[in-house]
């Protein structure tokens, strides 16, 4: 490949929650602009991994390295800095915040890294618009419908310009139609704006955008196994 040095690294992660041992030395590679998909059984970790690797949680041990820098082993602050400007998380439902309008919502991100409330809400509508949303900026997500739910939490993933996006079964929830839809949407503005992507889903389907995958089984992680 043209860039071998990957731009997230795990190394032989492992994480339990008391006696649940989620995570039994997972190791993970990601390149920039690498659409990636992990796959597996309902409780195999699979949402355990991702929260390692975008400094959500600490791994009990092992290694998470992003651009050089040991994310394990970050102060908060920093970790949360990187969650503003080089990260975008989408989970299943959203996780919109129901007060606010669709185009508060996507326009939060860049207020919090300090863009006024104007120029965040202009840069927000041209997001919305782009993922095909245009039309619904003043409904909260309560009025949206699932898809339209979704493809705002991407735009609101994707408006700081973040150099990956970790998305937990972000089509879970949806109908195939409306599943096809975000996911369109989101392989489309990640290839343009050369964001790498870890998808986490138990779809295969939506496994299929991704450029590789790797399935979680038992903790580890594993290549998939390609057949003729």
């Amino acid at each position: 490949m043209s860039n071998p040095v990957p731009l997230l690294a795990a190394r032989d992660l492992v994480k339990a929650y008391g006696r649940t041992q989620a995570l039994r030395g997972a190791s993970l590679e990601l390149r920039a602009g690498e659409i990636l998909a992990v796959t597996g059984a309902s409780g195999s970790g699979k949402s355990t991994l991702l929260h390692c690797l975008a400094g959500i949680v600490r791994p009990d041990s092992g290694s998470v390295t992003y651009a050089g820098e040991r994310l394990d082993r970050l102060p908060e602050k920093r970790l949360s800095e990187l969650r503003r400007t080089e990260f975008g998380v989408v989970f299943q439902f959203g996780q919109l915040i129901p007060e606010l309008t669709a185009l508060d919502n996507v326009a939060l991100p860049l207020m919090l890294a300090g863009t006024g409330r104007q120029a965040a809400q202009t840069a927000a509508g041209e997001w919305l618009e782009r993922f095909g949303v245009r039309g619904q900026e003043q409904l909260r997500p309560g009025e949206l419908s699932g898809g339209q739910a979704q493809r705002t939490a991407l735009a609101r993933a994707l408006v700081t310009g973040p150099k990956v996006v970790f998305a937990d079964e972000p089509t879970g929830a949806l109908d195939s139609l409306a599943a096809e839809q975000v996911m369109t949407a989101l392989v489309h503005t990640a290839r343009e704006a050369g964001t790498a992507v870890l998808l986490i889903t138990h779809d295969a389907q939506v496994a299929a955008y991704a450029d590789r995958e790797v399935q979680l089984r038992d903790g580890t992680v594993a290549p998939l196994e390609v057949t003729a």
